[in-house]
């Protein structure tokens, strides 16, 4: 085996196939300390949006908002590509 190609399989385990990267500890990071904060608000709130007013656990209201806007993140990201 060549020097090139043990350096160039060394550098591209660590390039684009790693698993860890400070990009994605960040946002696993950012999620759990969403989800705490969404599983502590758990009084029921009264919401209005474009239906009549509902009283719902604040707790599901954060979360469906987390999750429509992840999926909104997630399909924009990946039409930039």
């Amino acid at each position: 085996m060549s020097p090139k190609t043990s350096e160039r399989g060394a550098r591209g385990s660590r390039g684009r196939g790693a698993v860890v990267t400070p990009g994605r500890v960040v946002m696993v990071l950012l999620a759990v300390v969403a989800l705490v904060f969404i599983f502590e608000n758990t009084r029921s709130t009264r919401i209005r949006v474009l239906v009549p007013e509902v009283t719902m656990p604040l707790w599901t209201a954060l979360l469906a908002t987390a999750v429509i806007g992840s999926l909104f993140g997630a399909y924009f990201m990946r039409r930039r590509r």
